[in-house]
């Protein structure tokens, strides 16, 4: 039986300005995933909006939104502004507590890229009001003095043949004093465009997201 899902735009105020954003949730979701994009992307990342599919189907409730303006989008120097995009993150967190529908669910973050260090640092600010954080391709290590604050399930997940960024999530992985896991997806490069390796991100997060949010599996 698949779980009717409610989708609709939303406006997020950050900073004064409204952000737009994309809230999906199932029928019954016990939790939300916020995702937090990389730098050059937005809320209309195919390969977020692919997992978010994935974690909708599964029970999830997904909010994907703009971390930057279109302007800001433009500066180089703003998409790799870790703090920026921290404060954006725990802002729109704090927005989506307000909500009567979201107010009540646990929380999770998915991050891709700098989002994946925008949302460790996050995370280590609001302690166990995160339950659980995803990164894909992320750069852990932007936020490595954050780390060892941040108390939620972590699961890192990088291509094969992203050998560079690897070692970056190794030395990241190291520094985490929680439960965390290193998943490595063979065959994969940075943005996971071979065959069947963003189904194999979306079914790890997936999986991580519905232990850790506590999601009882979808009846098919």
């Amino acid at each position: 039986m698949r779980r009717e899902t409610i989708e609709r735009e939303v406006d997020i105020p950050l900073d004064g300005v409204a952000h737009r954003g994309d809230l999906g949730l199932p029928a019954g979701a016990g939790g939300l995933v916020i995702f937090a994009h990389g730098s050059g992307s937005s809320r209309l990342s195919s390969r977020n909006r692919f997992v978010a599919e994935a974690l909708r189907r599964a029970g999830l409730g997904t909010l994907l939104f703009d971390l930057l303006t279109e302007t800001e989008d433009r500066d180089y120097e703003r998409c790799f502004d870790i703090d920026l995009l921290t404060h954006r993150l725990l802002a729109a967190t704090a927005w989506a507590r307000h909500q009567p529908e979201l107010k009540e669910l646990m929380y999770g973050y998915f991050g891709a890229s700098t989002g994946a260090a925008a949302a460790l640092k996050a995370a280590a600010e609001l302690g166990d009001t995160i339950d659980a954080v995803v990164s894909r391709g992320g750069r852990p290590d932007l936020a490595i003095e954050s780390l060892a604050r941040v108390t939620a399930p972590t699961l890192l997940i990088v291509g094969s043949r992203d050998e560079d960024v690897i070692e970056l999530n190794r030395k990241a992985y190291a520094r985490l004093t929680g439960v965390a896991e290193l998943e490595i997806v063979p065959g994969a490069t940075h943005l996971f465009e071979e065959p069947g390796t963003l189904e194999e991100v979306a079914r790890l997060a997936s999986g991580w997201f519905r232990r850790y949010l506590r999601i009882p599996a979808p009846v098919t």
